[in-house]
């Protein structure tokens, strides 16, 4: 449902390459889902306005965040979904997030909003009016509207992919898609207000500065060589303050690797659950086919106190096995606990699949994909019935009932 090119609730069209999504309780019984769409300014044929962007009248500039002086506006942004799981059914859908650019992933937050990542460091230059590389928050809303654009500057300019918000801290974790990329926290001054500014801060080790976890082989660069992380290890985190964190030479990553920060290789989905913050880094591994981490936040995050009692770090999986995961991507927390991971191999001749794991990291194939397409946005109801996802390339939403009541056998 909800497929890119059928007309919308408000008279817009729906826009391609679907990505990042995140489901929210809404009226009656309802869910909301808040959709990415990964559109870069030369994706007009596939965008909201139609190909020669004869419907942009239809929405005023000043819910644009790059109007790019109406010739090359930004095209990506979010859709908002009205969905009736009772009767399967979708109700409506709107533009809810208009001139930004590459919208990859990013995720809910606790106060039923959802930040979207613009995956791009762009500069203002030309046609372009605005600087990119930043967060938005979207409410999650059925009333059509328009959030603000307003970019979460104090989150870092940086090629963002996803964040999860620890909800007993207020802590946002944020991962960088770079093949040498850091994880980041940021601490709102006021818990919630991520707009209003805030701390942010790079993931290091305790006693391992400037930690690869990535596991290349060191003919694939890793450093320092033959260096590896164990699957399962625990390790005590430091987090390090960063400075000038609009970084107009994109070097943000480059400035924590030299205070010591750890590096990661690609980092993509993540999603808070089961007391932990979980995320993918889709090239990492001795193979690079990805790794997923889990991070357990400490009782005092973001504390002084947290360095008596740190946050704990682990490569959960990294299978080096394409027969069970291969590039993992966006990931979600399924409602019986295990996660709920989309696959995005670049490779043509591979069908994406859903992949499940549960919390001893035990590998199965939840969902068989049939083309080589990237699969994306995994997210459950909150009445936990349906799985929705996305899948980007037909530009399609795609709604999976349960029930659920078992899990399959592990491979």
């Amino acid at each position: 449902f909800s497929k890119t090119g059928e007309r919308m609730s408000d008279g817009l069209l729906v826009p391609g390459k679907h990505d990042g999504m995140a489901a929210f309780p809404g009226p009656k019984g309802k869910t909301i889902l808040v959709r990415n769409h990964e559109l870069e300014p030369t994706d007009d044929i596939i965008s909201p306005y139609g190909a020669d962007l004869k419907y942009l009248v239809r929405v005023t500039t000043n819910h644009f965040y790059d109007y790019g002086r109406g010739k090359v506006p930004g095209l990506g942004g979010t859709t908002t979904l009205v969905y009736d799981t009772k009767k399967g059914m979708l109700d409506s859908h709107f533009l809810s997030l208009a001139g930004t650019h590459r919208n990859c992933a990013g995720g809910p937050t606790p106060w039923n909003s959802w930040v979207s990542c613009e995956e791009t460091t762009l500069m203002k230059t030309g046609m372009v009016d605005k600087d990119h590389g930043y967060n938005f928050e979207v409410p999650a809303t059925a009333k059509p509207s328009f959030a603000d654009p307003i970019p979460l500057t104090g989150m870092g300019r940086f090629r963002h992919e996803a964040i999860a918000v620890d909800p007993n801290s207020g802590a946002v974790y944020e991962t960088e898609d770079v093949e040498d990329g850091c994880i980041y926290r940021y601490l709102p001054d006021t818990p919630g207000k991520l707009a209003k500014g805030g701390r942010l801060q790079a993931l290091g080790i305790r006693d391992r500065k400037g930690l690869d976890t990535r596991n290349f082989p060191a003919s694939e660069g890793q450093s320092p060589p033959n260096e590896s992380l164990p699957i399962g290890e625990t390790l005590e985190t430091v987090w390090i303050d960063l400075d000038e964190v609009e970084s107009p030479n994109d070097d943000l990553r480059l400035r924590a690797y030299e205070k010591g920060a750890a590096r990661f290789a690609r980092g993509e989905g993540m999603w808070y659950g089961n007391d932990a913050v979980y995320f993918a880094c889709t090239s990492g591994g001795q193979k690079k086919l990805g790794q997923i981490f889990r991070y357990v936040p400490s009782p005092v995050e973001g504390t002084p106190e947290e360095e008596k009692q740190p946050g704990k770090l682990e490569l959960f999986i990294e299978p080096n096995d394409g027969k069970l995961v291969t590039n993992c991507d966006n990931l979600t927390v399924s409602p019986w606990g295990d996660l709920i991971v989309c696959e995005d191999g670049s490779d043509d001749a591979y069908t994406n699949s859903l992949v499940g794991v549960t919390p001893k990291g035990e590998v199965y194939r939840f969902g068989q994909g049939h083309a080589a397409v990237e699969l994306a946005g995994c997210t459950f109801s909150p009445d936990g019935s349906t799985l929705f996802f996305n899948v980007q390339e037909r530009g399609w939403t795609m709604a999976v009932t349960g029930p659920w009541q078992e899990r399959a056998k592990p491979s």
